[in-house]
């Protein structure tokens, strides 16, 4: 697993003293209400910055950090995604997951293999999970309970019940 998780995409500069305009990439945006500290890529280096400030437009977060004081160091950051460390990151609710602990995961129903979870979407009711296996179509697997029988991290393994009507049978 990874020691650090995406919660953010830096997108554009917001003005002219460093402010960086960030795409949330978390299901809980008031974390950034709390973040401390990020990781970005900083000329080829990771880099932890101290956050100084948060405030959201839109559906956007609007960060200061500490450091990043012009718009030609906030451009710098344009395209990186903001990480926080893993053991920072806010506690999961029972059958919640990191989108990317679920990414590459194989999935099977009984034990008929399925193929990996390539993505996740995010529609907005539920996520739903894109399920790869080479020379098929992907599999677009709905992320409920009902679905989602068993999701094994340290085994890389998911276990389904795929609605009926679902994949075509041959």
């Amino acid at each position: 697993m990874n020691d650090y998780l995406a919660v953010g995409k830096v997108i554009n500069t917001h003005g002219v003293w460093g402010e960086i305009k960030v795409m949330p990439m978390t299901s809980d945006n008031s974390r950034f209400d709390y973040l401390l500290f990020v990781t970005v890529n900083w000329e080829g280096q990771p880099k932890e910055f101290r956050v100084l400030g948060a405030r959201y437009h839109k559906n956007f977060v609007l960060l200061k950090l500490n450091g990043i004081d012009t718009m030609t160091d906030a451009e710098k950051l344009k395209g990186q995604e903001l990480l926080v460390q893993r053991r920072n990151a806010r506690k999961l609710d029972e059958d919640e997951y990191f989108i990317c602990d679920i990414i590459g995961l194989k999935v099977y129903e009984n034990d008929q293999f399925l193929g990996v979870v390539a993505d996740v979407l995010e529609t907005g009711s539920n996520d739903v999970y894109v399920i790869r296996n080479e020379g098929q179509e992907d599999l677009l697997l709905p992320a409920l309970k009902s679905v989602v029988e068993e999701v094994d991290l340290e085994e890389k393994r998911m276990q389904v019940k795929v609605p009926e009507g679902l994949i075509d049978e041959v």
